[in-house]
């Protein structure tokens, strides 16, 4: 069989991505193909690197062994604006594989002093925020010469969309996207060697709003958090085929106007008038009242590169239904709900008004729109007089219905799509069953993670919030790495959030930190489970990357985090008398105070705080930090002590005898002893039952009480929880008709009626965390080293299911399981890319290492109806 390298990898960038911020990238690769024997005993890196001017130089590495992920670079470091391509081949010590296709980047501008540009704005005195309408920014310039290389450096205080010569620029959505702007903002590469040429060219810029001085936030929400400025920053940098160099760069020659957009918010939506529309406003001798603008300093030490993908337009969806209602409107349903924007294609008269509301659900047959609180989520256009294809540039929706009112005329299946915009993931992991409603619960995990990651985690993508909230990322961390590779998007996630946490000496409840009630009249008191996303995400994302860098990048934050837990704690080791979130959203919580849940918060935070410390301590073990991996163990220990001291009962009760409580105490391994661990999980399994397989768990406790179940001899209860129909429980928002994952387990209520109260979101990904135990133990597949080099296959087939299966692109390739019960056997076929092993684990077998390849295996299996 060939040896055959692919998928080579830099960092954790797409192939062929601009402006990329590391000196020394470093590259990851997989083997396709490989003879059953193959072990890995070496590779060699070749390495050409090219500078704008053409001028190529190529060097070839040796690197020894089996390393193959987030392998060190071997050349010297990048300079600033250098295209490399690498290539890998490997050898098993006998024979050297063909060399792999060349995996391409570019460095951005790396040095402070690289940045030329200047933020420019409007020059005009702005009316108040709600008046405000976007201006565009424009430059002419002249090109003497043939271009052969030129680049585009872009960001924005706020949103900016570039065009030159009347052609846009790329095809990223919202940049530059959302970050602690204070400490770290982004900016965008763009290729634009085919839109410049020789003669006078020109460049323009639409801005938006955004984050930047845009209302976000709830409760009202606020406007000029960064400040009142919008701006754009400009720097196209041209290389001509003589070698010469021109730097186009924001200035104060640029000039600004008002344009067609007329008002334009992420939560409210944009009105546009196509009338003021001008095509040609960014060629070369456009018309218009163009005016100076204002010149905004530059700290350039604050822009950083991406990390992970931008946004984009990553499919479309057509109604499935389209119904004409009275005084002209049109409801439609595309199916599925999600987050993005429609594109129009009318025609009417001019001045004439189209107006388009959002909603994710319907009550007695109309949009509802109560849940989406202040968020108008109205996007209006006015038509100039004749055709026109027209979207918004600057907001985007949650929704599944739309209704358009004001259509000219009747409305055709072509004139409108529903654009799907999201953070452009690499789906990773895919999971099916025998059971269709769990497919489906699956498949709503997927389109809320979906929907909600649009530039960093959010917790909804539709009302007056959609903040990084860190509990919500942290409990649902598992399950995102699994199903896309969002190492890149979190790892720049968390910085900010160390940014944020050394400014404010606290990790916020969203990151980036906004000043919103009620967190500006609390003390800065460590809020469990929230604040834990310090220590537990980045030990996700290692365990599922093998990125160790980013694991010592984030060590201080996570250590920090700990010891402000520590402190509040004192010696008691119990973390009462601070305020707590709890088991957030718990069913039995009141409707109008979901912080009441059955749980105490204290019992919570004190469970989480054993383990996250036992977490740091392998995480500084990993990076050895011996001292600090011992006086963390030492730490864990005494809280666990004290957690037993504090909460369980001389009966083996738990205070407050809820699911929570259970599932998280057996789960973090906080029993003294065996036999207390049997009578706690045997309780657990009773109240389940008593529930008749209902659900009693909020933020903190689902995700993890079905481990608390399956992995304590109570399968049966944790299958009976997955399986269960009524409210609240998983599939019953499935049967409801949800397409996403709901934020309470009754958002909508029996009666088809939405739960009363702002707080209802149907589009949550954090109860959806549950993805993670059935990838785990429904199909049977984990990482059991990180980056998946060793992988353990351990389906645990329970319920109704008769079959299961799932694949996950790991960093060495594609892992697979699948099995199947029949005639009191269980059949199972697993797939081992080349550079992992894996330990196979089946219902009454011992643990069988297997290397890489196909392998199937059949064990005697009894199932519930055999028995």
């Amino acid at each position: 069989m060939a040896l055959q390298v692919s998928s080579v990898t830099l960092e954790h960038h797409r192939p062929g991505r601009l402006g990329i911020g590391e000196r020394a990238p470093r590259i990851s690769w997989m083997v396709a193909e490989a003879a059953p024997e193959y072990e890995q005993r070496g590779a060699r890196i070749a390495v050409e690197r090219t500078r704008p001017d053409g001028v190529s130089t190529e060097s070839v590495h040796e690197v020894d062994g089996a390393p193959q992920v987030l392998v060190d670079w071997q050349a010297e470091p990048l300079g600033s604006r250098e295209a490399v391509a690498v290539r890998v081949q490997v050898t098993d010590g006998e024979r050297w594989s063909d060399w792999s296709e060349a995996v391409t980047a570019e460095t951005g501008l790396l040095e402070p002093s690289d940045w030329e540009a200047s933020f420019v704005g409007p020059g005009w005195v702005e009316p108040d925020a709600d008046l405000r309408r976007p201006p565009r920014l424009r430059h002419e310039f002249t090109i003497d010469g043939a271009v052969r290389h030129a680049r585009a450096y872009v960001s924005a205080h706020g949103l900016i969309e570039l065009e030159i010569n009347g052609a846009r620029v790329g095809d990223e959505e919202l940049t530059p996207g959302w970050t602690s702007y204070r400490h770290r903002l982004r900016y965008a590469t763009f290729d634009v060697t085919d839109l410049i040429h020789h003669g006078v060219n020109a460049v323009g810029a639409w801005l938006g709003d955004g984050w930047w001085r845009g209302r976000i936030g709830y409760a009202g929400g606020q406007t000029d958090v960064y400040g009142a400025d919008i701006a754009g920053l400009v720097q196209l940098e041209i290389t001509l085929q003589d070698g010469r160099r021109v730097v186009v760069a924001s200035d104060g020659e640029w000039r600004a106007a008002i344009g067609p957009i007329i008002s334009s918010g992420l939560y409210d939506g944009e009105r546009f008038d196509a009338r003021l529309d001008d095509a040609t406003w960014s060629m070369p001798g456009a018309a218009g009242d163009w005016s100076p603008v204002s010149v905004h300093p530059l700290d350039p030490s604050i822009l950083v590169a991406p990390t992970g993908p931008a946004v984009r337009v990553v499919d479309e969806l057509r109604p499935i239904h389209i119904e004409r209602r009275e005084s002209g409107r049109w409801l439609l349903d595309f199916g599925q709900n999600h987050s993005g924007r429609l594109r129009l294609k009318a025609e009417g008269p001019a001045g004439h008004v189209v107006r388009i509301r959002h909603a994710e659900v319907l009550q007695h047959g109309e949009l509802h729109t109560e849940t989406l609180r202040t968020a108008r989520a109205t996007d209006e256009l006015v038509l100039p007089g004749g055709a026109v294809e027209w979207e918004p540039r600057f907001t985007i929706h949650g929704y599944r219905y739309a209704e358009l009112s004001g259509w000219p005329g009747e409305l055709g299946e072509d004139d409108v799509v529903s654009r799907v915009i999201h953070t452009d993931m690499v789906r990773t992991g895919w999971f099916d069953t025998s059971s269709e409603l769990i497919n489906r619960l699956h498949e709503n995990v997927v389109w809320s993670l979906r929907s909600n990651f649009v530039d960093l985690p959010t917790d909804c993508p539709q009302r007056d919030e959609r903040l990084g909230w860190t509990g919500d990322i942290q409990v649902f961390a598992p399950s995102a790495t699994f199903l896309y590779d969002v190492t890149g998007l979190l790892a720049g996630w968390l910085q900010d959030l160390s940014a944020e946490q050394a400014e404010h000496d606290w990790v916020p409840p969203f990151v980036p930190y906004l000043p919103l009630p009620p967190w500006t009249g609390f003390a800065k008191d460590p809020t469990a489970v929230w604040g834990d996303v310090a220590v537990l995400t980045p030990a996700v994302l290692f365990e599922q990357s093998g990125d160790r860098a980013l694991l010592r990048r984030q060590y201080a934050s996570a250590a920090a985090w700990l010891e402000h837990v520590e402190r509040a704690a004192g010696p008691s080791r119990i973390c009462e008398g601070t305020v707590q979130l709890g088991d957030w959203l718990d069913p039995n919580a009141p409707a109008d105070d979901p912080m009441k849940a059955m749980t105490d918060p204290a019992l919570v935070a004190t469970a989480y705080f054993a383990h996250s410390a036992t977490v740091l301590s392998a995480v500084a073990a990993e990076l050895g930090e011996r001292d600090d991996a011992g006086r963390y163990a030492r730490l864990a220990e005494e809280v666990r002590q004290a957690f037993a001291e504090r909460y369980m009962g001389a009966d083996g009760r738990l205070a407050g005898d809820t699911q929570t409580a259970y599932a998280l105490t057996t789960t973090f391994d906080l029993w003294p002893s065996e036999d207390a661990e049997r009578a706690g999980t045997r309780r657990l399994a009773e109240l389940v039952g008593q529930a008749r397989g209902r659900i009693s768990t909020g933020f903190a406790g689902t995700p993890v009480v079905s481990d608390a179940l399956s992995e304590t001899g109570h399968l049966a209860e944790a299958y009976r929880l997955l399986e269960c129909t009524e409210a609240p429980s998983w599939l019953y928002s499935v049967v409801s008709g949800a397409t996403t994952v709901w934020e309470r387990w009754d958002s909508l209520l029996p009666d088809g009626t939405v739960y009363p109260g702002e707080m209802t979101s149907f589009n949550h990904y954090a109860l959806g965390a549950v993805a993670d135990w059935l990838h785990r133990v429904v199909a049977g597949i984990a990482a059991d080293a990180p980056a998946w080099r060793r992988i353990r296959f351990a389906p645990r087939p329970g319920g109704s299911l008769t079959r299961a299966a799932a694949r996950h692109t790991t960093p060495f390739g594609v892992a697979g399981i699948r099995w199947e019960l029949g005639d009191d056997t269980l059949r199972v076929e697993i797939e081992v890319p080349p550079g992992a092993t894996a330990i196979v684990d089946l219902p009454g077998v011992d643990g069988e290492e297997v290397g890489h390849g196909t392998h199937a295996f059949e064990v005697p299996f009894e199932t519930e109806s055999s028995r």
